[in-house]
């Protein structure tokens, strides 16, 4: 039986956008094929991200909230406390991943974390991410460079949700979004994390390990970490 790969864990705390957008580029960039499989799990400044191929028209009224384009699909979408974002930062080829699939596993993922905490959620043809009665609690865009991917997933855990009125959520005028803790799940990050996580890494097929956060301005240091350890001969 093969053995099962690791999903390094790392837990960033609250950090601004682009600097753990950075350096999701740099690692992918760096990466070499020995650098195990990461799960970034990050709470957010308030921020709007376009997309690479969003239309700006889709940004409404974002008044003192920075709008930063960005390399993932998808349209515009609010990041901001409250929400949990986990950047799942994988070797596709490795995993014998395709694009396709990997957003399936990630759907299924919270679907099956929704599920513990007694909510049902849905998919929406042709609308990436998880709706629970028609309200989106989950976005999702990735990018896949060099065989790996990056940027992620988005869960409304306990968050103001009004920043949503000024846009089009995912590209989409009127659409509703909602969060946990009014779906009658949980209220903190943290039990949101103990969930998903797991859940995250059975889709993959790695078991989560708990690795320290990586050092977002030295970006090689977080490389040589993440690999593993130099064997010197007997």
């Amino acid at each position: 039986m093969d053995a099962v790969g690791e999903l390094q864990v790392c837990r960033l705390g609250r950090q601004p956008y682009e600097r753990v957008w950075r350096a999701m580029q740099a690692l992918t960039d760096a990466r070499g094929p020995d650098v195990p499989d990461q799960l970034w799990l990050v709470e957010h400044d308030p921020v709007f991200t376009l997309g690479q191929a969003g239309k700006p028209e889709h940004v409404l009224l974002p008044g003192d909230i920075p709008v930063l384009r960005v390399d993932r699909g998808g349209q515009v979408t609010y990041h901001g406390p409250g929400q949990l974002v986990a950047y799942p930062l994988l070797d596709l080829r490795r995993l014998g991943l395709g694009v396709r699939e990997l957003v399936c596993r990630i759907e299924q993922a919270t679907i099956d974390s929704l599920a513990e905490w007694g909510i049902r959620g849905e998919r929406v043809p042709g609308a990436p991410g998880i709706y629970v009665g028609g309200a989106k609690v989950m976005a999702l865009g990735l990018r896949v460079r060099r065989g790996c991917s990056f940027h992620g997933l988005a869960f409304n855990v306990a968050m103001d949700l009004s920043p949503y009125a000024g846009i089009n959520p995912c590209g989409y005028q009127g659409l509703a979004v909602t969060q946990l803790l009014d779906l009658g799940g949980p209220s903190t990050l943290d039990a949101t994390a103990a969930v998903l996580v797991p859940a995250l890494a059975r889709a993959f097929g790695l078991q989560p390990v708990a690795a320290p956060a990586p050092e977002l301005s030295d970006l090689p240091a977080a490389i040589a970490a993440a690999a593993p350890a130099a064997v010197s001969p007997a």
